[in-house]
């Protein structure tokens, strides 16, 4: 089952709401044949969509699997599936995260895995029925779409529809914004994606900087190490709960989270598209590259059997992707501001363009910037990246 055990009884029920067409029937998600209808839902909604990328299924399933997503332990989760004329059209969840109210205490509940048909009164029914739940448990607030936390998918697509989404990243429909904001949303915070080509050189006067910052002694930078592959997973999520902490709507990664993280990412580590600053053998930057796994899997409908596995590993290990994403970088917030905290900033990046350049990467997907993180904006574009897509997350007051 996908909801915890701690649903209350009305969470169960059909919920009918006034305000909303009557053809429109909300219906929490109960069993195993609701939860795989909750999961294929996007292909009647995307199935003319040139850019969507069909998620595999297998990975859904296991991600709204309380026993392997360590969301579960720290959120409670409800998700739920609106039906027309008894045909679904549309799906949402609803998550109390304890993690992030422990260091908020803002009542602020969140939404996510939002899709649905254009119909306004689909939206509503939906996002009545999560906002309802949210103001049983104690919320006054709903924030999303994070599915199901900000440290997963996180906003809603609302610039660059004619591009796929890279890996971990999500899609939309252009009409999702629309509905969102006529049901009482409004924008709380932009998330940027940055474009950078794998072929563009460091530009001349970044490189007399980096020559003259990292002059330091004992400055030292190095790809992951697979003989110690936890170690150093476990530094690099040192130094991303250090770096991001006080940026906006931060949670910092549980340890289990750490383990899920270790174990999702290996089959498609590439360890010298990882780079580690360390000064005097103590890890101080740090950036993560992933071949972009949704470029692999986009023409395999989901599906890896028959033939989906062989396919799969042959793209990523033999032929390679033609993109990448870096999904995160970080230095220690006590470089922040200083000359030296920049040059790791560059140095790092730079230590994975150069890597995939030589494995016939052409671009790199550099994602998500807060639209208001304008030093390290300023540094992308002075690399030469281009910011191509913009995610956006909305918030509601509840009352009460």
């Amino acid at each position: 089952m996908t909801q915890s055990s701690k649903a209350s009884p009305r969470a169960a029920q059909t919920i009918d709401h006034p305000s909303c067409d009557a053809s429109v029937v909300v219906k929490a998600v109960e069993t195993a044949a609701e939860r795989e209808t909750f999961i294929r839902l996007p292909w009647a909604l995307y199935g003319d969509d040139p850019a969507w990328v069909p998620p595999l299924l297998q990975e859904r399933r296991d991600f709204l699997n309380p026993r392997k997503n360590p969301i579960f332990e720290t959120a409670d989760v409800r998700l739920w599936l609106a039906f027309r004329d008894g045909r679904p059209v549309g799906r949402i969840s609803a998550q109390v995260n304890r993690a992030h109210l422990a260091r908020y205490q803002d009542a602020t509940g969140h939404f996510g895995l939002l899709e649905g048909e254009d119909r306004a009164e689909t939206f509503a029914a939906l996002l009545t029925t999560a906002e309802c739940w949210l103001r049983e448990q104690g919320m006054r607030r709903a924030v999303g779409p994070f599915s199901l936390s900000i440290n997963e998918e996180s906003g809603l697509l609302v610039e660059g529809f004619a591009h796929p989404p890279a890996l971990m990243m999500g899609h939309a429909q252009p009409y999702y914004a629309t509905r969102l904001e006529a049901a009482g949303y409004a924008k709380v915070k932009d998330l940027i994606c940055y474009r950078y080509g794998a072929e563009q050189d460091l530009p001349a006067g970044v490189v007399r900087f980096l020559e003259k910052a990292t002059a330091v002694e004992g400055l030292t930078i190095r790809s992951l190490d697979m003989g110690r592959y936890e170690d150093d997973l476990a530094s690099i999520m040192g130094i991303f709960n250090d770096a991001w902490s006080e940026n906006w709507g931060f949670l910092p990664m549980s340890a289990a989270e750490l383990r899920a993280m270790a174990r999702d990412l290996k089959p498609i580590v590439r360890p010298q598209t990882i780079a580690i600053a360390e000064l005097a053998s103590r890890p101080v930057a740090m950036a993560i590259g992933l071949p972009n796994v949704n470029e692999a899997i986009a023409d395999l409908d989901g599906r890896l059997l028959p033939f989906g596995w062989a396919k799969l590993l042959w793209r990523l290990k033999v032929r390679t992707t033609a993109s990448a994403r870096v999904p995160l970088m970080g230095v220690l917030r006590e470089f922040h501001g200083s000359m030296l905290g920049a040059a790791l900033a560059f140095a790092v990046i730079d230590a994975i363009r150069r890597t995939q350049k030589q494995m016939g990467v052409e671009w790199v997907e550099l994602s998500w910037i807060l639209e208001d993180n304008l030093p390290m904006r300023r540094m992308l574009e002075q690399l030469g990246a281009d910011a191509y897509k913009t995610y956006r997350v909305y918030a509601r007051d509840l009352g009460g």
